[in-house]
Order: C-alpha cells, then sequence, then structure tokens
C-alpha cells in the first residue's frame, strides 16, 4: 500500500503501455475486452442462475436538477389523458411521451464507448481522436456493443467486505482491496467476467449532502487496479460512481482518470458508470451469493460514444 500512495503520472504512464491491448484482436477491433466474451463464455454465464430473481442496476431517469446533475434529462408528454384523442386517428385515444439526456457525467446509469476518452490524441486501438467528428464516432462507437453484453456478473461489495455501511472518500481502493472482497464472497474474478464494484456511494449521500465540498466527492479506484482488471482478463467494469475518485488525482499529473484513461483507451474496457447497486446487494447478501447472469443492453446509437443502460442481474 505504501508503494502505491506514492504513484506518480509516470507510474500511471508506464502502466499505461503495461495494460494495451492495441492489435490483440487484430488492426481493426473495436470490441476490446468484450472479446473475452466468447459464445463459450456466454453459455458458461447462464449457469449463475440459481433462483431466476431478476434486479435492474439503474438509476431512475435523472430529471430533477442536482449538483450531481447539472443538465437534467427532459421528459415531457407529446399527447396525455386529459386530450388522448389523436387528431385524425379516427377515435383513438393515447398517450405518448418524449425523452432526451446527455447521459455522460455523474446521473445517469450509462456505458462509455471506447471513443469517449482519449490519451495523447489516440483511442482505443490507436486510432486518432479526429475520428470523432461533429457527426459522431467513425471508430470505437457504441455500435461494438449493439448486440449486447451477457456474461457472468459478480459484484465485489467493497463495504460489507469490510464491515462498514460505505466507504469514506481519500484512501483510494486497491487491488488488495479487490482481493478482500473475492475472499468475504467465497469467488474469484476470471476471464470474461463483468465486475460490479460498490462502494455505498448511496448510502454515503444519505449522511452527507451533495451541497457541501465533501458531498460532491466519490470513492474510486487506485490506477494499479487496472493492471489488476487487465491480468484477470475481466470483460466490462461497472460501478456505483464512475470508478476513479472524484475529484480528480492531480498527483498524477496528465492523467487525471487514470482508470478511464487505462481502461477505455489502453485495454479497450467499457466502463458502466453511475450504477444503482443497493438492491443487487441486498439480494445477493440474502442469497449469500455474489455472481450472477448480467445483461446490458445498449441502444443501438450509430456513432454514439456511449447509451444509457438498465443492466439486469438474474440471479
Amino acid at each position: 500500500m505504501s508503494d502505491l500512495a506514492r504513484w506518480t503520472g509516470q507510474d500511471v504512464a508506464a502502466l499505461f503501455e503495461r495494460v494495451k491491448t492495441w492489435g490483440r484482436w487484430g488492426a481493426d477491433d473495436e470490441r476490446g475486452t468484450l472479446n473475452y466474451l466468447t459464445p463459450q463464455i456466454v453459455a458458461a454465464a447462464a449457469c449463475a442462475v440459481h433462483s431466476g430473481q431478476t434486479v435492474s442496476c439503474a438509476r431512475d431517469f435523472p430529471v430533477h436538477p442536482h449538483p450531481e446533475n447539472p443538465f437534467p434529462a427532459q421528459h415531457h408528454m407529446v399527447v396525455a389523458g386529459d386530450d388522448p384523442c389523436v387528431p385524425g386517428g379516427n377515435g383513438l385515444e393515447t398517450s405518448m411521451d418524449y425523452i432526451g439526456i446527455a447521459f455522460h457525467g455523474m446521473a445517469s446509469s450509462h456505458i462509455d464507448a471506447l471513443c469517449h476518452v482519449f490519451v495523447e490524441g489516440r483511442m482505443y486501438n490507436g486510432w486518432p481522436a479526429t475520428d470523432v467528428k461533429s457527426t459522431g464516432a467513425r471508430r470505437n462507437s457504441i455500435m461494438a456493443a449493439k448486440d449486447g453484453i451477457v456474461g457472468r456478473g459478480v459484484l465485489l461489495d467493497l463495504p460489507r467486505a469490510t464491515g462498514v455501511p460505505f466507504l469514506d472518500p481519500g484512501p483510494e481502493i486497491t487491488p488488495d482491496d479487490l482481493e478482500a472482497a473475492e475472499r468475504a464472497h467465497g469467488l474469484t474474478v476470471g476471464v470474461g467476467d463483468i465486475v460490479l464494484i460498490r462502494t455505498g456511494r448511496d448510502a454515503r449521500r444519505e449522511s452527507v449532502s451533495t451541497a457541501t465540498p465533501d458531498g460532491q466527492r466519490l470513492a474510486g479506484l487506485h490506477p494499479a487496479c487496472a493492471e489488476w482488471l487487465h491480468e484477470r482478463r475481466v470483460a466490462a467494469l461497472g460501478g456505483d460512481g464512475v470508478h476513479d475518485p472524484l475529484p480528480g488525482g492531480a498527483r498524477y499529473e496528465a492523467w487525471p482518470v487514470p482508470i478511464h484513461m487505462c481502461g477505455l483507451v489502453a485495454m479497450g474496457l467499457h466502463l458502466l458508470d453511475n450504477l444503482w447497486l443497493e438492491d443487487l446487494a441486498a439480494a445477493c447478501a440474502a442469497a449469500s451469493r455474489w455472481s450472477f447472469l448480467l445483461t446490458v443492453a445498449p441502444l443501438r446509437i450509430e456513432r454514439g460514444t456511449g447509451s444509457p443502460v438498465n443492466p439486469i442481474a438474474i440471479l
């Protein structure tokens, strides 16, 4: 732990090179670590279903202004029950609505496509940042996951593993912490797993106002966790925060969000941000098992930099 506490931007730069997978799945690859989800891995993940209980891992559509939601999503009615007749509809009565959202940020449960972050003008597999134009991403868009992401989900409930209600921001989560959670839950993260990390962000929100500077901080992973995930060959990473501690680590200099930068750009690791994991944590604790089948269905957004998602865990 003491060595990790002394990391600087140079250490993160060296890590970036160690975990880089550019070219591993071909020069034209845009799926990154989703390539670990082979048909055999997906079929085996179905064995994680025992009771058939389904649990959503998404937050509600974020329409209310909030310090973490400066650009609220839009939801309004087009046709409603107070005047439900559709003009020219020959008596048809209906209701219809409209939604719109800028989903990146801290309020919406979403998936980051591999074009979302750049390092020195490059994104995953070496494609130039200029391939993401004003009309959208020509490379590494969310369409790489257009057929869905399905695999064994693993919840690492760090507060439960350490006997606390939530993690306070401050000391970063280390690989040792992840392995302690594995032992506490009686499992091992393996090839093709979709790892979900609970920090207890929402439990903490009940005791710390987001209107305060402390309330705007989030617990997150030490950059070394990227190497741990790389060595385990995980398919995707999700969490109840945004993976990187907030505010960003100034001591890493040009690497303010090293998990995003090493994960998305070097590894090709899709990230699921701002998940709602309280219900899943309760269900896993009740069943005394922390693995399950997980399904993630991004919207098919041509040239999109990501998508809102409602991941479903099936226990």
